[in-house]
């Protein structure tokens, strides 16, 4: 059952890729002096891994809002689904029991065991999509189902550029808020999927999160919100004097991924390169460069990477006179993420968005997650000592039914 869902996500990635245009370059390493590590530099010494994962705090209600709260049914005790690697990821299905139509215009999440919680994305399920939920809810045995890459649910990941994310929570995030006049659509009779990576490098225990979502009546004149995903590759090779490791070869690195996480393991790794138009390049800085399809407004923007990054990049129309540096978080620390609203920035068909991330290996000598585990050759993957380089930008689509906020 764990194979064909997580071949649903690939398969859906790499049918964008194969129909997205390419751009952007797996990038150069130029390794900047302000890189290095220094006697001083603690970045990420305490907490850093997902074990300082605590709640976020709460914003005052607007008028015409209600804040719900949405708890797991039952408690679930995480483990290693395939019997190998420090990472669950389980994802439990939610009922808002909506009446009527409404405007989500909000999210918090309140993790319920802080020591295993590494991060949390929430998705929004469709009506129509609510019985194949269902089905994959009742035939994974205990609370929830395994879902490395998505939930599963056939059509996620089809679409980067409109992604059903809600929103999404790492340590350090606290309530996100839309801005006055904007809302997520959220018809009546959805579902909500929060996905949860459990990190099991800690003392392992029964978790029962929470997520919180803010809701409007759906005859508020709100402009309809949307999420980017801008994913980039990410090939960190070993470091010359800790290259012993049989896992420093890519392919092995790759097919340990496989073993730990499924047919998603390693796929995704390579699906990126055709969604980017790159090649394999062994580099500490990676990026990737997409093309703007609809024009739309750039509201707020969010990175992800885990425990090896450094810092994130996200720009639009790069080497342009129209350039503009929307996130540029350095240095990268793991245990204070979170969406930061930005100027409005308008984006017409054509133009572009890149993402770039900088992840560095000498990390593992800092940080108590790697202790005991051997140098290896990084590729996106889903676990904790794995890596990722996202962009998340919260965008309003030009169109009918625009609100002036």
């Amino acid at each position: 059952m764990r194979m064909r869902r997580t071949a649903v996500v690939v398969a859906a990635l790499l049918l964008l890729a194969a129909c997205s245009e390419p751009g952007g370059t797996s990038g150069t390493d130029p390794a900047p002096s302000a890189d290095a590590p220094s006697a001083t530099d603690t970045t990420g010494e305490a907490g850093h891994g997902g074990h300082a994962a605590k709640p976020g705090r709460l914003l005052p209600l607007r008028p015409g809002e209600d804040r719900v709260t949405l708890t797991m049914p039952e408690a679930y005790t995480p483990s290693a689904p395939t019997g190998k690697g420090p990472d669950d990821y389980r994802c439990f299905l939610l009922d808002p029991r909506l009446t009527e139509d409404a405007w989500l215009t909000g999210t918090n999440v309140l993790p319920g065991n802080p020591d295993v919680v590494h991060h949390v994305i929430l998705f929004r399920v469709p009506p129509e999509s609510v019985d194949e939920a269902e089905r994959l809810d009742s035939a994974d045995h205990g609370e929830g189902w395994t879902c490395f890459g998505g939930p599963g649910i056939p059509g996620e990941l089809g679409q980067l550029d409109d992604a059903p994310w809600l929103g999404a929570w790492a340590p350090g995030g606290s309530e996100t808020r839309a801005p006055k006049g904007y809302g997520v659509d959220l018809p009546r009779g959805s579902r909500i999927i929060m996905q949860v990576h459990y990190n099991l490098l800690a003392d392992v225990g029964p978790d029962m999160s929470s997520t919180q979502i803010r809701v409007m009546p759906r005859d508020r004149e709100l402009t309809p919100l949307h999420t980017y995903l801008m994913p980039a590759p990410v090939e960190l090779p070993c470091r010359p004097a800790h290259d012993s490791s049989p896992l420093c070869d890519r392919d092995a690195a790759i097919a340990d991924a496989r073993e730990r996480f499924g047919v998603v393991g390693g796929a995704v790794a390579q699906g990126l390169h055709y969604l980017c138009g790159t090649r394999p390049s062994p580099s500490r800085t990676t990026s990737c460069t997409r093309t703007v399809s609809r024009p739309m407004t750039v509201l707020a923007a969010a990175g992800h990477m885990h425990l090896l990054g450094r810092w994130i990049r996200l720009e639009v129309n790069p080497g342009t006179p129209e350039a503009r540096t929307v996130l540029d978080i350095k240095p990268w620390d793991f245990d204070d993420q979170g969406a930061k609203p930005v100027r409005p920035i308008h984006l017409d068909a054509g133009d572009t968005v890149r993402v770039t991330c900088r992840h560095v290996q000498w990390l593992r000598d800092r940080l108590p997650a790697f202790e005991g585990q051997e140098e290896r050759y990084v590729v996106w993957g889903e676990g904790t000592t794995d890596e990722m380089c996202l962009g998340m930008l919260q965008v309003a689509f030009d169109g009918p039914g625009r609100s002036s906020g």
